[in-house]
């Protein structure tokens, strides 16, 4: 059977993300056997909003604005997940940095092929969660920077910021 055949359709993503809406897009994408930016382009209407990543500098600097927020990094065998501001950002050979107190990264802007502002429903209690996530050429997600993550629901100022940055940012076809 040919490849193409094998993989889910757009519909059946929708289908197996609205069985269970908390499921983590990572382990949907998992499961379906197809990545997980296939996944977040599936989301319903309005949960996955992509963004202009040719504009990924602007958009990184954008969130020195929100003050503390979880970034979450994962590949094969671990998932990384801390806190932090971003801010004090250079650039270094092939690397954008951010480097602050609380958070060090070192960005390389060449794989980054896609971002998305994505809210839906936390995996762990179901209470909305605001993120930005950035996904490179394969599909797989680089980073993540979540504004919530759930136990409440966002604070008015974060939805408003989220907001924000989303239509600032958002890609014009």
């Amino acid at each position: 059977m040919p490849q193409a055949a094998q993989e889910p359709s757009k519909e059946r993503i929708r289908h197996a993300y609205s069985l269970n809406r908390r499921k983590m897009t990572l382990q949907l994408a998992r499961e379906l056997g197809v990545s997980e930016v296939e996944v977040i382009r599936c989301l319903p209407d309005g949960m996955a909003v992509e963004l202009d990543v040719s504009r990924w500098e602007g958009l990184i600097r954008s969130f020195e604005l929100l003050g503390q927020v979880q970034v979450i990094a994962t590949n094969g065998a671990v998932t990384l997940e801390c806190f932090g501001q971003f801010g004090n950002f250079s650039t270094f050979g092939e690397y954008f940095n951010v480097q602050t107190k609380t958070l060090d990264m070192h960005i390389r802007p060449q794989q980054l092929a896609a971002v998305f502002a994505v809210e839906k429903p936390g995996h762990m209690d179901g209470v909305n969660t605001l993120s930005f996530q950035f996904y490179d050429p394969n599909g797989s997600a680089g980073f993540k920077v979540f504004l919530s993550f759930g136990g409440k629901a966002p604070a008015t100022e974060k939805v408003t910021q989220f907001a924000s940055i989303r239509e600032e940012f958002r890609f014009q076809p």
